[in-house]
């Protein structure tokens, strides 16, 4: 997420009663601001704010569905992240191309 982005906003109620649900659900729910982490925004490539993933024993999966606290919490019940497509290993938070763009993202904040 962002401070200054509207849809960040927007959803921002949200997202904390799921991450107050989170030790019911037996996950961890965070947050990264793109604007102080410009590298994790790299390692995830993201284009688009805000942008949810699942990560399960270090396998990733990009959330695209409803963002009511219904929909996320059923996500995680229902285990319906099983029938998402992983990540591609290239583009793995963990893998040695997005550390490069991680190292990009940085420069770049560096040289702005």
């Amino acid at each position: 997420y962002a401070p200054w982005c509207p849809a960040c906003r927007q959803i921002e109620l949200t997202w904390e009663s799921f991450a107050k649900e989170s030790e019911h659900l037996h996950i961890t729910v965070g947050k990264v601001d793109v604007t102080q982490e410009p590298g994790l925004s790299g390692r995830f490539f993201v284009t688009t704010l805000p942008t949810i993933y699942h990560a399960n024993d270090g396998v990733f999966r990009r959330y695209r569905g409803s963002r009511t606290l219904e929909d996320l919490q059923g996500y995680v019940l229902e285990r319906k992240w099983e029938a998402v497509e992983p990540v591609a290993g290239w583009k793995s938070p963990s893998s040695i191309m997005m550390h490069g763009m991680a190292g990009l993202f940085h420069l770049s904040g560096w040289i702005r």
